[in-house]
C-alpha cells in the first residue's frame, strides 16, 4: 500500500499546466512521476547506509524536459526504438513516418504529450488517444500506462492500447538509471543479462536481420560483469554506437504461476485479470540485474516483452538541454537504459516477433522494476 499526491510542476511553453504525481510506499521509497509524457521524474531509494539516492536522470522543471533530446525518463510511443526508412507495409499499404533520427524513424511524439492522469485503486493510470494518422500511423490509438509501487519497492510500469485498425505499437520507458545517484559515469556498475543474442545493427543503428551470439564477444553479459570493462574496444558494434545501444533478446520465459518461489527466490509474482476477468496469477524471472558500486543499490529488472535495449547515454554529453538535475550538465555514460521492448524496425524484418495490432486485440505488457540493496 503507498501514498499517492500530486502537486503543479510548472506550464509548458504552450500554456499547458503539469503535474507530478508522488508515489510512497512503507518503506519510503519515493517515485515521481510527470503527465507530460508519462514521465519518470525520479526515483528515491534507499543505498545500503539507508540513504536515500535519486537513481534516475532528469530535470528540475518542465523547460528541461521541453529542450532536452535525450528521452529522458519519458514513456515512448507509438514504436519504440527505430523504423529503418521511417516507413513500414500492412499488407500492401505501406504508411511513412517523420525521420526524425537521419532518415528513420525513433520512438514517436508521446514523449512530448501531455496524458490525462489518475489516481485509481492505489495506482496512477495515464490515458491519451492518437488520433488515426498521427506521425503517420494508421488507426485511432486508445493507450494507458499504469504505474504502482510495492511495499518492496518494485516500480510496475504496464503498458495497454487498443486499435480501431491494424496498425503497430511498441512501447517502453526511457528513463536513465545510475544507482550511485551521483551523476557521475556508469561505467563501474555490474550488470548481468539473460540474454544469449542480439539484434546485429549497421552504422545508423538499424537492425540488419541477423541475430548475433554474445558469446566471446564485448556484447556478453550473462555473467556480472562492469559496465566499462569493454565499452572502449575496438568491436564494430560497440564502436559504431560509441558504447552499448543494443536489442538483447531475452532468454526468460513468461514462467506459469505455480513457480516454486523457494526455488526462485527472485521471482516476481504479478496478478492480473485474463479476458474473463478472473485473477490470473504469473511469475516472472529477473532478466537483468544491475549493482551501483558505490551505493550497493540493485536494480533487477522483469519483463513480459521478449528483448530489452541495453543502451549506456552515448550522446547523453550532446543533450540539447542546458542543465539536468541541480544545474549539472551530465556527461556521456551517465546513465544507462533498460528499454523493455520488442525488437527494433520489427516491421521491416517479418522473422522478428510481430507488432501489428488488429482491432478487437489489447496489447499488453508490463515491466517490472525491483530495487533493493547488498547486504
Amino acid at each position: 500500500m503507498n501514498n499517492i499526491f500530486a502537486e503543479s510542476f510548472g506550464t509548458t511553453k504552450n500554456g499547458k499546466a503539469v503535474t507530478r504525481y508522488t508515489m510512497e510506499n512503507a518503506a519510503g521509497m519515493r517515485v515521481r512521476i510527470l503527465d507530460y509524457g508519462c514521465t519518470v521524474q525520479s526515483i528515491l531509494v534507499p543505498d545500503k547506509e539507508g540513504t536515500l539516492r535519486d537513481v534516475v536522470l532528469g530535470y528540475d522543471d518542465i523547460a528541461g524536459y521541453e529542450a532536452g533530446s535525450c528521452f529522458i525518463g519519458a514513456f515512448v510511443g507509438r514504436y519504440a526504438n527505430r523504423i529503418k526508412g521511417a516507413s513500414f507495409k500492412i499488407g500492401s499499404k505501406e504508411y511513412f513516418l517523420p525521420k526524425n533520427d537521419g532518415d528513420n524513424h525513433l520512438h514517436g511524439i508521446f514523449c512530448s504529450s501531455m496524458f490525462t492522469g489518475s489516481i485509481e485503486e492505489n495506482r496512477l493510470v495515464f490515458r491519451r488517444e492518437s488520433p488515426a494518422g498521427e506521425e503517420g500511423y494508421p488507426g485511432t490509438l486508445q493507450t494507458e500506462v499504469h504505474y504502482s509501487l510495492t511495499d518492496d519497492n518494485a516500480l510496475i510500469m504496464q503498458y495497454r492500447a487498443v486499435t480501431d485498425e491494424d496498425t503497430v505499437v511498441n512501447l517502453t520507458n526511457h528513463s536513465y538509471y545510475n544507482l550511485n545517484g551521483d551523476g557521475e559515469d556508469i561505467l563501474g556498475h555490474k550488470i548481468t543479462i539473460d540474454a544469449g543474442y542480439f539484434t546485429e545493427v549497421d552504422q545508423y543503428l538499424i537492425p540488419t536481420g541477423r541475430i548475433l551470439a554474445v558469446d566471446g564477444t564485448p556484447m556478453d553479459f550473462q555473467e556480472e560483469k562492469r559496465i566499462g570493462a569493454d565499452i572502449f574496444s575496438e568491436y564494430v558494434q560497440i564502436r559504431q554506437a560509441r558504447g552499448y545501444d543494443h536489442n538483447y533478446i531475452l532468454k526468460k520465459e513468461d514462467t506459469p504461476g505455480d513457480i516454486s518461489l523457494k526455488e526462485n527466490p527472485s521471482a516476481f509474482t504479478l496478478n492480473e485479470s485474463d479476458e474473463k476477468g478472473q485473477c490470473r496469477q504469473t511469475a516472472l524471472l529477473p532478466v537483468v540485474r544491475a549493482v551501483g558500486e558505490k551505493s550497493g543499490i540493485v536494480l533487477e529488472v522483469y519483463t513480459t516483452q521478449p528483448g530489452i535495449q541495453f543502451y549506456t547515454g552515448n550522446y547523453l554529453d550532446e543533450d540539447t538541454a542546458p542543465f539536468g538535475k541541480n544545474g549539472r550538465r551530465y556527461p556521456r555514460y551517465a546513465g544507462f537504459c533498460l528499454e523493455t521492448q520488442h525488437f527494433p524496425s520489427s516491421p521491416t524484418f517479418p522473422e522478428f516477433p510481430s507488432t501489428l495490432l488488429h482491432p478487437g486485440e489489447e496489447y499488453r505488457q508490463t515491466a517490472v522494476y525491483r530495487f533493493s540493496k547488498t547486504s
